[in-house]
């Protein structure tokens, strides 16, 4: 294979940045900035999808995430991606960064999320309990392309849309109705004030009353037993489902290779030992990243077991532990999953992080698109594997009231109302670190923008479809290994 098919387009040497100085400007001067983008880059032009002939070739991407990645779980994320054509796009959001890296852009950055598809978004609990809708996926954040996240969501939603036998012309609809709902929601919140901006947030009550007519009577009962499930999906649902007691006290059940306790993973007692006292030290070390009523809390819990654990798509084969720690007795668990950070995807394209730590990257980034935050949220660096070099970690409570959609069982119909959420979601995101008065500028009142990606969307999820056939003749030719072990 070429080596430049196999390799990533040199570093741009563009870096997006987030703009404080639009506060200086009056709400006029920011309109201004944004429809003199609209005049340098059409939003006519965000339809185009033109691959170079030396586009990188997606298989070689891949090999090249998998040379920092656990050797035995790489098959995996393989297996795992090879499911269906959007199993492999949630897989693949480095190969779709170097395409974005390609494509118009207005030149306003924000806070991007760099892996915006459908599935990264969800319920869960705030600090008050209440349940919210929000982005919950932050490995590949940086500042970046608004534009980027929005053509990779709408991607998601044609993408998602064939694999559930949608004819073209609903496709079309739900992709320019999220499109769409991204582009109202924005040109609102250009009207309103910042701290309006800041406390918006999506609560599960508000939502059934704005999308509920919007869904059939059967639909209706799924939502509505969706957040009674997210409800139940706590510690005490963790302990149960992931724990056996043993000696009198709970420990982490071997599900290999998706679960493997810290006990059977290393053999010789002595690397066990250093093993586990590097994951104390890490827990230790990452408190002082949380808020000091916070710390205070977590130094109440004492850590009882931990667990190698295989989550997601894309993030197979990176560094993920699970650990159980109690507070006041065996009923009081507390499950933190301590997951690896590498480098963004988007860093190539649009500059490097300004956090030396990875896992600082992914909460700061978290912290400033999220409406509301999980209270335990940290990062560390540590030397917890046994390749005895460092690595980056975040750490967040493991389940804390958190569900995603099933959107294999989406009708059209639900598709649409979830992907208008997602869109609205996702401009209030943006809308926080962003020029928000500029961009909505820029998308203007007509739906030109939003017919524009659905094109883009459409030829998007053609080159996915071929990509995807690419990793199943790789797996076939014996290029790359992939095992079916376990789902996402």
């Amino acid at each position: 294979m070429n080596a430049t098919r196999n390799s990533v387009p040199p570093r741009s040497s563009r870096r997006f940045a987030l703009d404080s100085s639009a506060a200086r400007l009056t709400p006029a001067e920011r309109a201004e900035r944004g429809k003199a983008a609209r005049s340098a880059v059409p939003r006519g032009s965000h339809a185009v999808y033109d691959p170079p002939a030396d586009r990188p070739d997606p298989v070689g991407l891949l090999e090249r995430q998998a040379a920092t990645r656990l050797p035995d779980l790489v098959p995996v994320r393989y297996g795992r991606m090879l499911a269906s054509p959007f199993s492999y796009f949630r897989g693949a959001a480095l190969s779709m960064a170097a395409d974005l890296a390609a494509t118009p852009v207005s030149g306003l950055a924000v806070q991007a999320c760099g892996d915006a598809h459908l599935a990264n978004f969800g319920v869960y609990a705030s600090p008050e309990r209440a349940l919210v809708f929000d982005l919950n996926d932050f490995d590949e954040t940086l500042p970046g392309p608004w534009e980027w996240d929005v053509k990779r969501l709408a991607a998601s939603l044609e993408v998602a849309g064939r694999g559930n036998g949608y004819p073209s012309g609903l496709r079309r609809k739900v992709v320019t109705a999220a499109v769409g709902r991204y582009r109202e929601a924005m040109r609102g919140f250009a009207g309103q004030g910042n701290l309006a901006v800041w406390y918006a947030r999506a609560e599960t009550q508000a939502l059934r009353e704005q999308f509920g007519s919007q869904l059939a009577a059967p639909e209706q009962r799924q939502a509505d037993s969706a957040v009674a499930k997210a409800r139940t999906r706590d510690s005490l649902q963790a302990l149960a489902k992931l724990t056996q007691q043993v000696d009198g006290r709970p420990r982490i059940v071997a599900d290999p290779p998706l679960v493997v306790p810290l006990s059977d993973l290393v053999g010789d007692s002595a690397d066990q030992a250093k093993l586990e006292t590097e994951l104390r030290k890490l827990i230790g070390g990452y408190r002082r990243t949380v808020e000091t009523d916070r710390r205070y809390l977590l130094e109440q819990f004492e850590v009882a077991d931990m667990a190698r654990k295989v989550v997601g798509v894309g993030s197979v084969g990176t560094r993920c532990w699970i650990v159980l720690l109690l507070g006041r007795d065996a009923s009081d668990p507390l499950f933190l999953q301590v997951k690896e950070a590498e480098r963004s995807v988007l860093e190539d394209f649009a500059g490097a992080s300004e956090y030396a730590n990875h896992g600082q990257r992914v909460v700061a980034g978290q912290r400033l698109m999220q409406a509301s935050s999980d209270i335990f949220l940290g990062w560390q660096r540590s030397q917890v594997d046994p390749d005895g070099r460092p690595h980056d970690f975040y750490v967040r409570q493991l389940r804390d009231e958190k569900f995603s959609a099933d959107i294999e069982a989406m009708t059209a119909a639900g598709m649409r109302a979830y992907g208008e959420l997602c869109g609205w979601t996702l401009a209030r995101a943006h809308a926080r670190s962003g020029d928000r008065i500029a961009i909505a500028a820029y998308l203007g009142q007509a739906a030109i923008f939003d017919r524009a990606i659905a094109e883009f969307a459409a030829a998007y999820a053609d080159q996915n479809e071929r990509d995807h056939q690419a990793l199943t003749a790789a797996v076939a030719s014996g290029r790359v290994t992939a095992s079916a072990v376990g789902s996402a």
